[in-house]
């Protein structure tokens, strides 16, 4: 199997979740998507996490955005662990976790890291853009749990560039200024960004975000 890339199309499976067998795709449907793995049920921080998520869910709802989490252990098990979670938590879990103990989706999407640990699945996450192509794969070790605010921000930023000709700059939050691209030029610029825009260099132009009002 290749190492998945962005612009590549994430591929489809069905899976055992604990609200039901999926369709991957289908489950997405026509919007947005986020993939993210877990090394284990009952482990400390993916407890946090998946809590966090279920507190988040209207955020994601918001930016027409599914999100589905993978762990290697059973059904059974997840349905224990979700208790848990609830319980600690102070949430619900709301969305499904795919049970993979064939560890064919983890090695699917190359979440298992054999210099790592040879059989747990690292803390993958994919962003999935509504033509199924992945937009944005982070990695992270088994010690560090992930930032949901971090992927909310990136989510706004890859659905206005998406039908914008702007990119965002570092640290950028919705409402902020962005960046109008280099292909631009600043006599089109005029026209395409009404609200105007500031030339700090001539590769480095500011707009306002184009779809705020």
């Amino acid at each position: 199997m290749a190492t998945l890339r962005l612009g590549d199309k994430a591929p489809n499976f069905t899976a055992q979740t604990s609200e039901g067998e999926i369709d991957f795709h289908e489950y997405l449907g026509d919007g947005w998507g986020v993939l993210f793995s877990h090394p284990a049920d009952y482990t400390p921080v993916c407890t946090t996490e998946l809590g966090t998520v279920a507190k988040y869910k209207d955020e994601f709802e918001k930016r027409n955005t599914k999100v589905i989490a993978l762990s290697v252990d059973g059904l059974e098990s997840h349905k224990g662990w979700i208790k848990d979670i609830n319980e600690t938590q102070g949430t619900t879990v709301n969305y499904p976790i795919i049970a993979d103990e064939d560890r064919k989706i983890a090695e699917l999407y190359d979440m298992i890291h054999p210099n790592a640990d040879a059989t747990l699945t690292v803390r993958s996450v994919y962003i999935i853009a509504p033509d199924k192509s992945i937009k944005l794969m982070i990695t992270y070790p088994a010690s560090t749990g992930r930032n949901f605010d971090e992927l909310l921000r990136v989510i706004d930023s890859l659905q206005l560039t998406a039908y914008h000709k702007v990119a965002t700059p570092a640290n950028w939050k919705h409402g902020e200024e962005v960046v109008i691209s280099p292909a631009i030029s600043s006599e089109d610029a005029k026209d395409i960004f009404p609200k105007g825009f500031k030339e700090v260099k001539p590769y480095l132009r500011l707009t306002p975000q184009p779809n705020v009002d």
